[in-house]
């Protein structure tokens, strides 16, 4: 029989706090809870207030489906209060915090928080992603392709492929320049299938004027590629898909530019000699870089393509971010509006070795962002731990990489990305057991307020990383468990254009930018249909919205992790075991008792067993995965 440990649970939710968003110097009331009957003599808030300890005994409220509910009344006296529970038992004290429970008297570091008056974007939490990468989408207005020979970059010449269905170059053999003609009028015309899809927001890759196909390498933000469809193509792609109740995130690179953009020019293939600070000491746009008395310049990860910005430049600022003419805030307003940017390499951003800039601009952004849309979304690319920009105020979100893709994808086997890529694992096979999954997951979002979790861009794919289901060595039923996983994580999944269609792919960033296969009929497939039904249930269920999120069982080769929001309490279990297990499941612990049916979500069957009133044992074949709702106790 488990322990009663196991059902002790707070959050930040409305079910927890009485307002997850209270302004300075409000009262909120916040809850636990934990078995009726538990052996806790007296459970304390721990708070800090204004740098000091405080102590609030917390009182029964309520007992509802086996649990008890603690709670106490405070008032917030400081723009960001938190906190964590004492338990007092006969033997011992239990500390608990965002992270786990322990005997000992923890740090601060997994502290429950509160933020007062912060504005999250409040759409993010029921939203679905659908990131694209518009060459590859859908070409919806073939007047405006690329011809091959049309223009040249760095000594290299752009390619038109011939057909749709054509396998893209390495970048060996096309240097990004190979082009498909895919652009915003076909995203708009496929509005209809993203919303057959049920996707409910769009993350575009970055549309602004630039010669390569990714376009990171930018020589004009203030206008769309005509080659996507201009100025006009945006307004209109925005335009529809707000009708459709669907927003819209653009990606952008204010870190660097290319060596092209009209503020450096280097080899003056799209603009005059007279513009630009390369050629020009003189030129007002000099100080927007870092350049050196013999005429060098830095660069990022040192491609002599990509000219870093210089933010010591208030000029620079202004431009970007400050003025209301400027890049940022352009197009966030009419007839563009969009609802938020997806900023790259925003890890590095403002940070030059001695000059460390990042803290000062990313609260400056966001600023001028918010004032012109409060509920602009303000994503930023990291692949690892960055809490640091995730107490509100200066990113909303990162791309998740660290607490979902990353876990999730070594749970299956792959090896961790970064050491992997430098040959470190070579001879190295290990799959990322579930305790360890689990560990990482709730070691990222117990540093987080709940606010900010709610926030959060959950991915397995996108334009820089291997699409999973492209490794042969993923086994097609545990894919289908790593979308359901992501999919149950607070915050917002991101579906990577294709990944529905089982769009193929190879290694490498080239291999991951595959053209949409629309001449096959993909959906009916299992892999489309597992997306579908998962974007309904996200739109349809509040715990997967609004709820808290528990780990039921994590041993080996199974997770178990719940979502729960009131009586709507779902459950996904998980297996890369080889062979049939039983699982037991402490669904009490939830104030739940059973599956409300015998079969899961998708209509696969289910078998179990009761043990016990609070748990049940499931079976689990080999590789399978189940996403289901529970009946409540009485």
């Amino acid at each position: 029989m488990h322990s009663w440990l196991q059902s002790v649970y707070s959050d930040g939710t409305a079910r927890f706090v009485s307002d997850p968003v209270p302004r300075l110097f409000s009262r909120v009331k916040i809850r636990i809870r934990m078995y009726a009957g538990a052996p806790v003599r007296h459970v304390v808030l721990r708070l800090l207030q204004n740098g000091a300890e405080h102590l609030e005994e917390m009182f029964p409220a309520e007992t509802k489906h086996g649990l008890v509910y603690y709670e106490a009344e405070v008032r917030v006296n400081q723009r960001r209060m938190q906190y964590h529970f004492n338990l007092i038992c006969p033997d011992r004290i239990y500390y608990y915090n965002q992270r786990e429970i322990t005997t000992f008297m923890p740090d601060q570091s997994y502290d429950f928080v509160l933020l007062t008056d912060y504005v999250p974007p409040e759409w993010v939490r029921h939203a679905v992603f659908y990131q694209i990468f518009p060459d590859r989408f859908y070409n919806g207005d073939p007047s405006n392709d690329v011809r091959s020979g049309e223009y040249s970059q760095d000594g290299h010449s752009a390619i038109g492929m011939e057909n749709w269905e054509d396998v893209p170059l390495t970048y060996q053999q096309g240097r990004c320049l190979d082009f498909y003609g895919g652009d915003l009028e076909g995203i708009r015309q496929q509005i209809p299938y993203l919303r057959e899809l049920g996707v409910t927001a769009v993350y575009l890759n970055p549309i602004f004027t630039a010669p390569s196909v990714h376009k990171y390498d930018c020589v004009d933000y203030f206008h769309v590629d005509p080659h996507f469809g201009g100025d006009a193509a945006l307004a209109a792609l925005s335009r529809d898909l707000h009708a459709n109740d669907m927003k819209l995130i653009l990606d952008i690179s204010i870190n660097h530019t290319g060596i092209s953009h009209r503020w450096f020019n280097r080899d003056c293939l799209w603009f005059p000699a007279s513009q630009g600070a390369y050629r020009n000491p003189a030129s007002p746009e000099r100080s927007y870089y870092f350049f050196g008395a013999d005429g060098s310049y830095r660069c990022w990860w040192d491609v002599k393509t990509l000219p870093v910005l210089n933010y010591t430049s208030q000029a620079l600022r202004d431009v970007i971010y400050r003025s209301e003419d400027s890049v940022l805030k352009k197009w966030l307003k009419p007839p563009y509006s969009i609802d938020g940017w997806r900023f790259d390499v925003a890890d590095v951003f403002g940070r030059q070795d001695d000059l460390q800039l990042s803290e000062e601009l990313w609260p400056e952004i966001r600023q001028s962002i918010r004032r012109e849309n409060p509920q602009a979304y303000i994503l930023a690319e990291d692949w690892g731990d960055c809490s640091e920009h995730l107490m509100g105020d200066q990113w909303d979100a990162p791309m998740n990489y660290y607490g979902c893709a990353r876990p999730i994808r070594q749970f299956l086997g792959q090896p961790e990305r970064f050491m992997a890529q430098r040959g470190l694992l070579d001879g190295t096979s290990f799959r990322l057991p579930a305790e360890d999954l689990a560990g990482q997951i709730t070691t990222y979002l117990g540093r987080l307020p709940q606010v900010i979790r709610d926030n959060q861009f959950n991915l397995l794919d996108s334009h820089d990383i291997t699409r999973l289901h492209s490794d042969p060595s993923i086994h097609p039923e545990e894919y289908r468990g790593a979308v359901i996983l992501q999919f149950m994580l607070p915050g917002a999944p991101s579906v990577y254009y294709g990944d529905e269609a089982s769009i193929d792919g190879l290694p490498g960033n080239e291999g991951c930018r595959y053209p949409m296969p629309w001449s096959r009929n993909f959906r009916q497939t299992p892999r489309f249909l597992l997306y579908q039904t998962l974007c309904r249930l996200k739109r349809d269920h509040p715990a997967l919205s609004a709820g808290g999120m528990k780990f039921l069982y994590a041993e080996g080769p199974v997770a178990a992790l719940a979502r729960f929001y009131g009586d709507d309490v779902l459950v996904a279990v998980v297996s890369t075991a080889e062979e049939e297990l039983t699982v037991p499941l402490p669904l009490g612990v939830l104030g739940a008792r059973a599956p409300l049916s015998d079969h899961d979500l998708f209509d696969a069957p289910l078998q179990w067993q009761v043990p016990d009133p609070r748990t049940i044992l499931l079976t689990v074949p080999a590789h399978k995965s189940y996403l289901f709702r529970c009946g409540m106790m009485d």
